[in-house]
């Protein structure tokens, strides 16, 4: 029994120093929100709150960077949706041309519908209740034609 706590301690104490070491990877900590280019002409305040609440932390410059943002491997998750969020779809860069946001509505609102977007492990903290997520179609809807 005692080799047995023995082993278990030091498990435990190697896991620990993996965990302190891996906290040295730079990856996760540069939290940047570049600056506001241009938004979609929102079609309402409450579907640009329920756009922020549901989709800005990935989807725009304007993420909110909670605390475990800060602590690997967390951080690497986190920092990696958010490059890959603002890569496909930048609510804060949005096309400056009229009509070219229409060619996105339908995509966004169809991974909305589908409850792709926000995908699962965002809505275990955020989560998003049916109501909101039918006013938010609808309201994309409207904002992004």
């Amino acid at each position: 029994m005692k080799k047995y706590v023995k082993l278990l301690g030091i498990l435990a104490a190697v896991g620990m120093g993996v965990f302190l070491l891996i906290q040295l990877i730079p990856y996760g900590h540069n939290h940047t929100n570049p600056p506001v280019v241009q938004e979609p002409a929102w079609d309402s305040t409450q579907t640009r709150a329920l756009a922020q609440a549901a989709c800005f932390d990935c989807h725009s410059n304007e993420t909110v960077w909670p605390w475990y943002s800060n602590i690997a491997p967390v951080s690497w998750l986190v920092m990696n949706d958010v490059e890959e969020g603002r890569s496909n779809l930048n609510f804060s860069d949005w096309p400056l041309a009229p009509g070219e946001g229409a060619q996105f509505a339908e995509e966004i609102i169809g991974e909305v519908q589908r409850e792709k977007m926000p995908p699962f492990q965002y809505t275990l903290i955020h989560p998003l209740s049916t109501a909101d997520r039918v006013k938010l179609i609808e309201g994309l809807r409207l904002s992004l034609k």
